[in-house]
């Protein structure tokens, strides 16, 4: 079997390893791995701990709302999407996050400002879980997802990719 131990220090002040433990869950929930395999279930048990207990950052919020999507956890995945939203920045009829106290964008005419990529992809985690439910989305949802859609896909460069890292 695979033996994994994930969040050695959950009382640390920094959220790396709660990114670290999202992002693996993700990866194998995608194989797919099932939700009852036991490191899925370690890892998502200590995810749910840290969803309860911690301050998250936007980008370890986004990432755990997609973890539980792919678990089937509903509930989670409906908390973190509710308290990301109240974090979201709504502007010209689009939706995206952005890392806290972060400068403002540049507002120069021809000025085209390209997000850094750490928020195109804590954006797309976003809207992918705002996407993986079951049985389907709700009308409501998608009308959501589709403001976030705008915004990625303004995001792309000129050659159609996005300066992101994943």
């Amino acid at each position: 079997g695979i033996n994994i131990y994930f969040c050695d220090s959950l009382q640390g002040g920094v959220n790396d390893e709660i990114t670290l433990t999202a992002y693996i869950i993700i990866a194998l929930l995608e194989i797919p791995l099932p939700v009852t395999h036991s490191v899925v279930r370690n890892a998502l048990f200590c995810l749910e701990t840290a969803a309860d207990e911690k301050e998250n950052h936007v980008y370890t919020k986004a990432l755990m709302a997609y973890a539980f999507a792919l678990a089937g956890k509903e509930e989670k995945r409906k908390a973190l999407l509710s308290s990301l939203e109240k974090e979201a920045v709504k502007k010209d009829g689009s939706v995206h996050w952005q890392r806290p106290g972060k400068e403002p964008e540049v507002d120069l005419p021809y000025y085209r400002y390209r997000a850094p990529s750490a928020e195109v992809e804590m954006t797309a985690y976003v809207l992918l879980a705002h996407l993986t439910t079951q049985p389907a989305p709700s009308q409501e949802e998608l009308s959501f997802a589709s403001l976030i859609a705008k915004w990625i896909s303004g995001q792309q460069n000129p050659n159609g990719g996005f300066s992101s890292t994943q």
